[in-house]
């Protein structure tokens, strides 16, 4: 088993591992027209050994969305949970509004019925009484409207349906909103080393929320396996028919610019025994106390890589400053 690495997931005292699993990809397919938001094809099976790897491993921390592969990571994740749930903390989001049989993505409903219906169908498809984690899923919504959707979610608690909430969004004007709520303890913004947001970080660490770092590893360019002309599968977010919002991948191939970001930091990353993808989760670490970074997976061995990173820990310091000083956020 991994040494035990664990963090607070903000003012809520829930403790979970350092390191959580991403469960949008073991969705597997879904769509918004023809736009592809999902990973690709998945094998089911392979999803629940790769998350049983997980919890040998110490993780404790499982997040996904009811729209990823429209209700089947949710399922999935259920599965594999079976008789574990006291071990476990699990977050999902709601929002999106969805067709399970065609996975097509229809619209969003954010109203307090909304929230209520998806809340219940969540519930029901992660076969659990209480959801730990409750997430707004619209980055760009605007705060000055998102009153009724913080209040819903404080009757939620109340209820019991929730323990506690958050938004994922990269903005900090949303999530400064969202902190004057009582029972609101994180948020979920795109953070890695190639990416910063100075902003996001700034108001998590003032109001004691957990920070939750999607797209920890740049949507796999972190890895360091995606290369100029190395494709993602035409059913993939990262494939030619990508969102408008992919910057990682642009045509279906990945971002010249950010394969240059990496090149000058892939050393530092990879030194002290770490793979790549291992030094940018211990980034992650070393930048705040607040992170919890969620890598995506769809194998066991991907699992197995990353929850590794917990036995390196966070970038030493001097690592972390030259990684700075590299990427132009730190005078040298």
């Amino acid at each position: 088993m991994t040494p035990k690495m664990t963090r607070t997931l903000g003012r809520s005292g829930i403790e979970v591992s350092a390191l959580g699993l991403g469960c949008w990809a073991i969705g597997g397919p879904f769509w918004e027209g023809e736009t592809p938001h999902g990973w690709g094809q998945v094998d089911d099976d392979e999803s629940i050994r790769a998350i049983h790897a997980a919890l040998e491993m110490g993780v404790t921390f499982f997040d996904t969305a009811n729209v990823y592969g429209a209700g089947h990571s949710e399922r999935v994740l259920a599965q594999a949970l079976a008789g574990r749930r006291g071990q476990v903390v699990i977050a999902t989001k709601f929002n999106a509004v969805f067709d399970e049989t065609t996975r097509q993505v229809t619209g969003s409903d954010s109203s307090p019925a909304g929230i209520r219906k998806a809340c219940q169908e969540s519930l029901c498809r992660l076969e659990t009484e209480t959801i730990d984690l409750y997430q707004f899923h619209d980055n760009g919504f605007p705060p000055d409207q998102a009153g009724p959707v913080r209040d819903t979610l404080e009757d939620l608690v109340r209820e019991g349906k929730i323990r506690a909430y958050g938004w994922s969004t990269d903005f900090p004007a949303s999530a400064e909103y969202f902190a004057a709520g009582a029972h609101c303890t994180a948020v979920q913004a795109e953070l890695n080393v190639l990416d910063d947001n100075p902003a996001i970080v700034a108001v998590c660490e003032k109001h004691d929320l957990g920070l939750i770092n999607r797209g920890p590893l740049a949507m796999g360019l972190l890895t360091g396996k995606y290369k100029i002309g190395v494709k993602p599968s035409i059913d993939d977010v990262r494939g030619e028919k990508s969102p408008e919002w992919m910057k990682y991948f642009v045509d279906g191939q990945p971002n010249a610019a950010y394969l240059k970001k990496l090149d000058s930091v892939r050393e530092i990353l990879a030194s002290g025994g770490r793979t790549i993808a291992q030094g940018a989760l211990a980034w992650l670490w070393a930048r705040s106390d607040k992170t919890i970074p969620i890598p995506g997976f769809r194998t066991v061995r991907q699992v197995q890589q990353n929850a590794r990173a917990m036995e390196f820990g966070p970038l030493p310091e001097a690592q972390f400053r030259e990684i700075e000083q590299v990427l132009g956020r730190l005078a040298a």
